[in-house]
């Protein structure tokens, strides 16, 4: 399903349609990797003896052979990193190839002797020098795992690139070294150092600068990577948490996602009146907004205009994900941008649900037999549960996690008991004559936020892998009984992603494109839970709301796919602490707390 555009003034569209790349940019950062791909070939491959300038530049000094090697090598290498930094029009970018071009250009004539891959350096300076204003964007936030990615890459590819260098010189090389010898040559050369590799007249020091040259730029890129000044995505502010949390009060009944927007890992623009917000994180250069904008509708476009904004100056990719069909088709009408379905959220009526009749047989079986198993329920505010359950609640959450890290963006919060969560539900189960583990007898967790002020919307469900299964099934049937007595009239369950496809192929009648769609996400069920929650959710008899995701171009949708698989969760590009050593802390802090809780009663019972 797909949503339509508006007609919208000209002049409007263009100031905040986004960030979609100029033609001069685009073709600059396409001609920045060709040339840096033939200043890499220059400096690895030998010289052209019949080249017509041959004769003129003899009369250079030959040790600048090595040299100009090196600099053409680092030169094309560099360009090679900023082309994409140009295609996104980064100022900074632009003031790395003004520098590197002259250089490279001289690198060729004096190795290579070549006075077109010279002139093709200095043509493609022209058009940089010309549209220096269109190369404004402001930097991407940074962290120093950069600095670890960097280090990764640059090092696989100068090992390659060495090998190449190493091997480039055949009719040079003394004997036939094998390739242990070969990449042993690249490994110390990296380091500056002579390896078991032998050339014939000054191939060696050509070789021996090139590579040096390659470990020289990985350790500086490295190094200054890591020691920058650090400045990682904005955070929520306190300030921007009272007035998002204002907004909701007044707001917070229409979307079920409200409440996510205040994770403390997104940042905000407020539209020209304070009346509305969008929140966001930028992940891997793709401005990621979730959910539809808080606040009145009325002031939506206000907001969405400062988020293009926001994305233009620093040539970020926009996307939306998760937005309802009111969202969608104020986004689209605003910005020009394109919509899609992406899926459907469950939403279940508390004053419909019931465990009787014949559609809830199998939940209904699997709750009595779970209760007769000793199990109990308790459903509660977060602000009425004591601080010594919150944090056994938090520490077994984080623990049953099933995953090294913690997975959600869109439709998560983030957090558990925090003091200023005092309104969310939480969804306890219990056995009480089973062996007490590090938890006492909590055996699984739900978390609720609230969805304005009669509704509530799932965040979380955590469970003890050696308690009995269909906990997660026992603990949405007692949350739905007990909704009526918070004052909650419909509850929000989990996101099930293209439900709309699994649920027509499998239908009779279905044609034979659409039963292959629904076997590719079958497939893909096996790692992403596509089809696991679709029919886990369907057991609830919900009613369902589609969810879409809102792109500039279908050229975007990968880069905005992998974007958002990162901000979920489902790749991570950091390295987490091994889940071994996670779950060793966890427990020992389960432990500690419980002999501190121990030790506080007893001092009680003396006091006494």
């Amino acid at each position: 399903m797909s949503i339509g555009v508006p007609n919208r003034s000209s002049r409007v569209r263009q100031l905040i349609r986004g960030p979609r790349p100029e033609a001069v940019p685009a073709l600059v950062g396409r001609a920045c990797a060709l040339v840096g791909l033939l200043d890499v070939a220059a400096g690895v491959f030998p010289r052209f003896r019949h080249s017509r300038m041959h004769t003129m530049a003899e009369v250079l000094p030959g040790a600048l052979g090595p040299f100009a090697a090196a600099l053409s090598l680092s030169a094309g290498v560099l360009l090679l990193l900023l082309a994409h930094g140009l295609k996104r029009s980064k100022r900074r970018a632009w003031r790395a190839a003004v520098a590197l071009l002259p250089a490279g250009a001289v690198a060729q004539f004096t190795y290579r002797h070549s006075l077109v891959g010279a002139l093709i350096s200095i043509a493609l300076l022209v058009p940089l020098l010309r549209h220096r204003d269109q190369f404004a964007a402001l930097p991407d936030p940074r962290s120093r795992w950069r600095a670890l990615a960097n280090f990764v890459l640059m090092g696989a590819g100068s090992l390659g690139l060495g090998l190449v260098i190493v091997s480039a010189h055949p009719r040079r090389m003394v004997g036939d070294p094998s390739l242990a010898d070969r990449i042993s040559h690249v490994l110390y050369g990296l380091f500056g150092f002579e390896g078991p590799v032998d050339y014939q007249g000054n191939t060696s020091w050509t070789v021996a600068f090139s590579l040096g040259a390659l470990g020289l730029l990985t350790a500086i890129t490295t190094v200054y990577l890591a020691f920058r000044p650090e400045h990682p995505a904005a955070r929520l502010t306190e300030e921007d948490e009272v007035r998002l949390r204002a907004l909701l009060a007044k707001h917070g009944r229409r979307d079920s996602l409200g409440h996510f927007a205040l994770r403390r890992d997104k940042a905000v623009v407020f539209s020209p009146s304070g009346k509305a917000a969008v929140t966001y994180r930028v992940v891997s250069g793709v401005m990621l907004a979730s959910g539809d904008p808080i606040g009145d509708v009325e002031a939506w476009p206000g907001a969405i205009e400062r988020f293009m904004d926001e994305a233009k100056a620093h040539s970020w990719t926009p996307a939306v994900m998760g937005c309802s069909e009111t969202g969608g088709e104020v986004w689209t009408r605003e910005t020009g941008l394109d919509a899609l379905e992406l899926g459907d959220e469950a939403v279940v009526d508390v004053a419909d649900f019931s465990l009787a009749g014949r559609a809830m047989r199998n939940v209904r079986q699997m709750v009595k037999r779970i209760e007769r198993a000793g199990y109990e329920t308790r459903v509660r505010r977060v602000g009425d549960i004591g601080e010594g359950e919150l944090d056994r609640i938090r520490l077994a959450a984080e623990d049953w996690r099933g995953t090294d890290t913690e997975r959600g963006f869109s439709m998560a919060l983030g957090r558990i008991g925090d003091p200023t969560d005092g309104d969310c539900l939480i969804a306890t189960a219990h056995k009480a004559d089973a062996e007490p583990g590090p938890y006492g007898d909590l055996k699984a967790i739900l978390h609720f936020v609230p969805w304005g002020p009669d509704g509530a919307s799932l965040d979380l469900m955590r469970r003890d892998r050696s308690a009995d299964p269909g906990m997660n099934e026992l603990l949405i049937a007692a949350s739905l009984q007990a909704a009526p007595r918070f004052g909650i009239a419909r509850v929000s369950l989990n996101f099930a992603m293209f439900r709309s496809a699994l649920a027509r192929g499998e239908k009779i009648g279905a044609g034979p494109v659409l039963r292959a769609w629904r076997g590719l996400l079958v497939f893909l069920s096996r790692w992403f839970q596509i089809e696991s929650l679709y029919k886990f959710n369907a057991k609830f008899q919900p009613r369902w709301e589609p969810r879409f995701v809102v792109y500039r171009a279908s050229g975007d949708l990968p880069r905005i796919g992998f974007a958002a698989m990162q901000a979920e969760g489902f790749v991570n590009l950091a390295l987490p602490l091994p889940r071994v050593l996670r779950h060793r802390t966890s427990a020992a802090r389960a432990c500690a707390h419980s002999v501190a809780e121990r030790t506080m009663a007893d001092r009680d019972v003396r006091a006494a």
